[in-house]
């Protein structure tokens, strides 16, 4: 369960770089900073994704026991 947990922090670390990259280059390179506005938004719905998820497993394999 633990390689769950560091993909989900993956993903909020490529969101938080997109998310800089994206304030960056907002002046100067407008469709490059709508690209990564793009990137961080799919990584931020990637870890909410995958967290939603992790939980429930969590909570499966927890009530089996």
């Amino acid at each position: 369960m633990k390689k769950h947990i560091i993909s989900e922090i993956l993903y909020w670390v490529i969101a938080v770089i997109s998310i800089y990259e994206a304030f960056v280059k907002w002046n100067s390179e407008t469709s490059r900073a709508i690209l990564f506005i793009g990137f961080a938004s799919v990584s931020i719905f990637m870890a909410i994704f995958r967290r939603h998820y992790r939980k429930k497993f969590d909570k499966r394999s927890n009530s089996s026991k």
